[in-house]
């Protein structure tokens, strides 16, 4: 056995039996490093995680999953080949991980809030309630044909049903690849023939803001498409009487006659958990595949300690399943701490722009993680869509997506959180797995910068190279961002396309994982995404990436003048009240 592995089970073993305190050097205390004595700030914690990286995750992998059979080596790697490998040996299913381990201590908490398209109509789903309706599911599959390995496409609302059928996936061994409910039918086709999918999961329809969306209509449009496809069940979310054809099933009937217990199946740490595609360069959807073991415990640990939640508190991601941040803060990392989450179907502004808030107080949600772009959405609308309501019950505002503005977190701060509550700006990708990138974690009380993420998550050595791939060091710099450290929750390949993985992720700055966004590592080590490398605009000698282009917009008025062939942008001063100076930029 693997003299690490043995370490890391005496310290967990330690921990049990001695009920050691953990020290308060970090926002939300590690107690698994609690008897390591020469940790004595976050900061020690942090490059304790980077130069110790098999005995960190070795520690929280034993301390925070179940395992089947516990692995014999955490970490095996040949970064050129993208052969990324971690707790090998190791035996576990994510779905009992996320329900089953729960049912003792927590089988009448609620799992899930629903909050459906119609504000006052959520309903409740308890840890009891999604475990039976995961074990039908997964019966129903499983009897159904579909085996270990078999790809699910789910194309399904925002609802219990669609969290139930990932976790049932995960329960037989099946590879789920939810597609976001809102793309068409030809790109709902082009991923069930890259995934070679034979099982799909939709229902009637889907409501959004509302609006009726036709699920059913444009699944058969892309099975048409599709050969593989040997079995379509449909879910009824909305009772509409849509046509039903040789190859579909009413998935609520299929359910009924199964029991609401199956047996899970005990799965590798490397076996592939989901595929879930982004949209690639070329044209072509790139399904990136996520392992067990290694997307569990990130996504776990990420939840933990970037937002500090607590036992008890309500979660709110508002993204949509189909993306990473629905798969990461919706699902995976919430109910694997055994935390209350919320699935959130309708849109931000409807049917108002307080709808946010009006649920935030209805529901006493603690955390919200939403976009950049609704926020800015819900700034222009005004302040007095939340002064309206109480929102005394949050602790932190989470952010995701593209790069958030000043005026946008100035507004989210002060408006929002009324000054209380810490503003989580992160930045990470679907190939990451999770948060990567973020203000919290921190020493206790460490301020928090307007309008960048700041600091890397344990484990996370983010490093800048400049045009000739050599890094640039220092602070006040800026460069490609790329990461220096291998972490659990990376990206395993692109299916049916590795040596594209290889190209796009580890062959530009070899050595080293490419991330595409272009960063500026300010004073004090803190980190501004500056938006893609491929979307950057050279303005005198000085390359302007989204984000910053953005927060200058959304600071002035932007006048175009076409001359010609050339644009012309100016930009009108409004802080100067006696004459709006124009200021050419390019």
């Amino acid at each position: 056995m693997h003299k690490l592995v043995r370490s890391a089970r005496f310290a967990v073993k330690t921990l049990r039996q001695t009920s050691l305190c953990a020290r308060t050097i970090t926002t939300t205390p590690f107690p698994e490093f609690a008897d390591l004595s020469q940790l004595k700030s976050h900061d020690d914690l942090h490059k304790f995680s980077l130069e110790n990286p098999e005995q960190f995750w070795g520690r929280l992998a034993l301390s925070r999953l179940q395992w089947d059979e516990e692995f014999q080596s955490v970490l095996n790697c040949e970064l050129e080949k993208g052969e990324i490998d971690w707790f090998l040996g190791g035996k576990l299913n994510a779905s009992v991980n996320c329900v089953d381990r729960h049912l003792a201590t927590r089988g009448d908490q609620l799992a899930l809030i629903w909050e459906r398209d119609e504000p006052g109509t959520e309903e409740y789903v308890t840890y009891r309630e999604l475990s039976e309706m995961v074990g039908q599911i997964a019966n129903v599959l499983r009897n159904s044909g579909v085996k270990k390995g078999g790809r699910v496409a789910i194309y399904l609302p925002m609802a219990p049903i669609t969290v139930a059928t990932m976790l049932a996936c995960a329960r037989i061994g099946a590879v789920h690849s939810v597609v976001f409910a809102g793309f068409s039918a030809e790109a709902l086709a082009s991923r069930i023939q890259d995934a070679e999918v034979e099982t799909v999961v939709t229902a009637d329809q889907g409501v959004r803001g509302g609006r009726i969306i036709p699920l059913k209509q444009a699944v058969d449009a892309a099975v048409a498409q599709c050969p593989s496809v040997k079995r379509v069940f449909v879910y009824q979310r909305t009772g509409a009487d849509v046509p039903m054809g040789p190859k579909d099933i009413p998935l609520e009937k299929a359910m009924s006659g199964e029991s609401t217990e199956c047996a899970p199946v005990s799965l590798a740490s490397e076996d592939t958990l989901f595929m879930l595609y982004t949209s690639g360069s070329t044209g072509k959807p790139k399904g990136i595949a996520h392992s067990i073991a290694g997307y569990l415990l990130y996504v776990a640990t990420t939840f933990k300690h970037v937002f500090d939640y607590q036992p008890g508190e309500r979660f709110g991601c508002v993204a949509d399943i189909g993306w990473i941040t629905g798969h990461s803060y919706a699902l995976y990392g919430p109910l694997c701490c055994g935390a209350t989450t919320l699935l959130f179907e309708s849109s931000p502004i409807y049917p108002n722009p307080g709808r946010y808030w009006e649920m935030v107080q209805r529901l006493q949600l603690n955390h919200i993680y939403l976009a950049p772009t609704s926020l800015r959405l819900l700034l222009k609308a005004g302040d007095s869509w939340v002064n309206k309501y109480d929102l005394s019950s949050l602790r932190t505002l989470g952010c995701v997506g593209e790069p958030l503005n000043h005026e946008a977190w100035d507004w989210y701060y002060e408006v929002v959180g009324q000054k209380r509550c810490d503003v989580i700006d992160t930045w990470w990708q679907t190939e990451t797995g999770g948060i990567c990138i973020s203000p919290r974690p921190s020493s206790p009380g460490a301020h928090i910068e307007p309008g960048m993420p700041m600091r890397p998550f344990f484990g996370i050595k983010p490093v800048l190279v400049d045009e000739k791939n050599e890094e640039v060091n220092g602070e006040d710099v800026e460069g490609a961002l790329c990461l220096g450290s291998l972490w659990p929750g990376m990206a395993r390949t692109i299916y049916g396309d590795h040596q594209r993985y290889i190209e796009t992720y580890l062959k530009p700055c070899p050595g080293l994982y490419y991330t595409g966004d272009g960063a500026h590592r300010h004073k004090g080590g803190n980190y501004q995404i500056t938006g893609r490398m491929d979307d950057v605009v050279n303005v005198t000698g000085h390359r302007l990436g989204t984000a910053e282009l953005e927060d200058i917009m959304f600071r002035n008025t932007v006048l175009l003048v076409k001359c010609g062939d050339i644009l012309v942008a100016f930009l009108v001063d409004m802080q100067n009240e006696d004459l709006p100076e124009l200021h050419q930029q390019f």
